[in-house]
């Protein structure tokens, strides 16, 4: 909000233009009253001398208060500048692999220690603060589909729930990608009011557990209008998934703080997730760094932008009621010098 001063009549003020032509029209001012008297002893014996500058305040005060009138008159008034965001936001389920197979150590740099899980999270998280005018919600998964956040405007609450979820908080093994993209649908298709659904699906193995299959699922979605963007994780080659802790999440080292080796990934097959973006008229889309799976949320962020509105209004203080109780101060001040010690004889 910006305030401003102005006025609402200002041509008004050029009538200040003519108080000096006033004051010099008045003619000679403070000019000393007289009276005849018989004898010079009799006028020092009247009293003081009279005051020399009376006549120059008094009419200072007039053109004074002149001057405050014209300003009241001009009407002076604060305009305050609003502005306010309508927003057609886009309705976004987030849809999480949290399978054991998130645990492996490929997508980071060498000799980092952080899982596609840490990555895929900590990508999610920015995503999520560039959407604040856009209802999202989350879905995880591993055998089976949970709710983590309904659709929600609450993004801290959101990104909260993110931070205590850990690869192993799903005991049921296995990755079952139909059973989560039917989920994130249902949730998507009971909002009445949704101008625009999305779903990203983010996975980093081949579905093999649930009772839906990625491809019927992605058709009931596309039958509902929503998008289902999916994005495959994980290098092209075999790689190791080192031990770590279901209950915690965390990587478990041998005395010597070294990893310790688990089993051996196998490469995705992603054909399926290409066949689901197709189907809903969405893309699908292939990560196997930190780099690339930021670019990839930066590239949906801009492909499904939310309709925003502005809409300015402005709204006025009224302020001429200053200057005009200034004016009539003074104008009572001026009456009160000069009918009392200011009082001209004439």
């Amino acid at each position: 909000m910006n305030s401003n001063l102005q006025f609402q009549t200002p041509w008004v003020l050029a009538l200040l233009a003519l108080l000096p032509f006033y004051a010099f029209l008045h003619g000679r001012i403070g000019k000393l009253a007289a009276l005849r008297f018989p004898s010079a002893d009799i006028a020092r014996a009247a009293g003081a001398a009279a005051r020399a500058a009376a006549g120059r305040l008094l009419l200072f005060l007039r053109i004074l208060t002149v001057g405050l009138c014209i300003v009241a008159l001009a009407g002076p008034r604060f305009a305050n500048d609003h502005t306010e965001t309508e927003a057609n936001g886009v309705d976004i389920m987030l849809v999480l692999d949290l399978s054991w197979s998130m645990m492996a150590l490929d997508m980071g740099a060498p000799q980092e220690r952080v899982s596609r899980f840490a990555i895929a999270s900590e990508v999610l998280e920015d995503f999520i603060q560039k959407r604040p005018s856009d209802r999202l919600g989350l879905i995880v998964f591993s055998a089976v589909p949970y709710l983590a956040s309904p659709l929600t405007l609450n993004h801290d609450w959101l990104i909260e729930n993110l931070h205590r979820l850990h690869v192993g908080i799903i005991r049921d093994l296995g990755t079952a990608i139909g059973d989560a993209a039917a989920a994130g649908a249902k949730r998507l298709k009971n909002l009445k009011d949704s101008k625009s659904r999305i779903m990203i699906l983010l996975t980093d193995g081949d579905n093999n557990k649930g009772d839906i299959d990625p491809v019927p699922a992605a058709q009931l979605a596309a039958a509902l209008g929503i998008k289902v963007y999916t994005i495959g994780i994980g290098i092209e080659q075999p790689c190791t998934l080192y031990q770590f802790d279901p209950q915690t999440g965390k990587l478990e080292l041998d005395p010597f703080g070294n990893l310790r080796p688990g089993m051996t990934l196998q490469p995705a097959n992603y054909t399926v997730l290409g066949k689901m973006a197709s189907l809903s008229g969405a893309k699908f889309y292939r990560a196997t760094n930190r780099r690339e799976l930021q670019r990839i949320y930066d590239e949906i962020d801009h492909l499904e932008k939310t309709e925003i509105k502005l809409r300015r209004f402005t709204t006025y203080r009224p302020l001429f009621q200053w200057p005009l109780l200034a004016a009539l101060g003074l104008f009572g001040l001026e009456m009160a010098l000069a009918n009392t010690r200011l009082r001209r004889v004439p």
